[in-house]
């Protein structure tokens, strides 16, 4: 069986050190960046490898042009490759990611590895959490994996750049979900970005909706009566945050209710904020 969205503690249990399986750590804290590593030095799921959204999982802030690309743009393809195959990565792996804050941090790992065509690749629901609450052990022992053959395939997601944000300003062929906090979105306690506000015509969905109260995914079913309310057409949508990681947790919640189809803005508000000649929507 392939997971390619969610998988529970006790089935991940069950296969977490079989050798075609590869659990990847994906813990972060956007203010403390070395946070991530430190926790999975004190204790992991066994046999997890760490990897670290701003040296692994994200891009060079300047691109080739020198313009500005947000705080976590999209890697180069071939070191996301390089990564992979270093993890030991292959083309049959199955890979679970996890976090410790509800999957804000392992959906962009699993977006990644779809965006390279691998969908075996799933978030551990209810996060390091659900793990302990099952009862289960943690390891300390750092122990790296013979290198894998990994290759890209086809792409299974769909990204857009700035310029077609800008376009549908204009022509608002597509709804644009913003997955920040509601304050944020509204232009309030802005502490990571220079400027406050959101996207103008964007829609506010916070990430953290798609979890019920005890921080797993609502049901399948619940998720798609939301999203389906809220978006209609998920072909015609675009997903985007403050840097692009917690919108793919808004995709993966899109896939779990079977709502496939919609888009990456990866820039999000971090790289449309940065030029003061685009419009700023606040309060609405």
């Amino acid at each position: 069986m392939r997971y390619t969205t969610l998988i529970s503690a006790t089935e991940l249990a069950q296969h977490v050190l079989q050798p075609d399986w590869i659990v990847l750590d994906c813990r972060h804290d956007l203010t403390q960046p070395d946070a991530g590593r430190l926790a999975f030095e004190v204790g992991h799921i066994p046999g997890a490898q760490f990897v670290h959204l701003d040296r692994d999982l994200s891009g060079a802030k300047i691109g080739a042009d020198g313009v500005f690309r947000g705080r976590h743009p999209l890697p180069d393809p071939d070191a996301l490759l390089e990564t992979l195959r270093r993890l030991g990565i292959g083309k049959q792996t199955q890979v679970v990611a996890y976090d410790a804050q509800g999957g804000m941090f392992a959906a962009r790992l699993w977006w990644l590895l779809r965006w390279l065509g691998h969908d075996a690749v799933a978030v551990l629901d209810g996060g390091l959490q659900s793990w302990l609450a099952d009862g289960l052990w943690l390891s300390v022992e750092l122990k790296g994996r013979p290198r894998g053959d990994f290759n890209a395939g086809t792409s299974l997601t769909r990204s857009v750049d700035v310029q077609t944000i800008l376009v549908n300003l204009e022509q608002a062929t597509h709804r644009v979900i913003d997955a920040r906090a509601p304050d944020r979105f509204r232009g309030e306690n802005e502490t990571i970005d220079p400027v406050g506000g959101h996207i103008p015509g964007a829609q506010n969905r916070f990430f953290k909706d798609n979890l019920d109260a005890a921080g797993y995914f609502k049901p399948a079913q619940q998720l798609r009566d939301e999203w389906q309310a809220f978006i209609g057409d998920p072909q015609a949508a675009i997903m985007q945050c403050g840097s692009g990681v917690t919108a793919c947790h808004n995709l993966l919640a899109l896939e779990v209710a079977g709502l496939r189809g919609a888009a990456l803005y990866p820039g999000s508000w971090s790289e449309w904020c940065a030029d003061p000649a685009r419009p700023v929507a606040t309060n609405d």
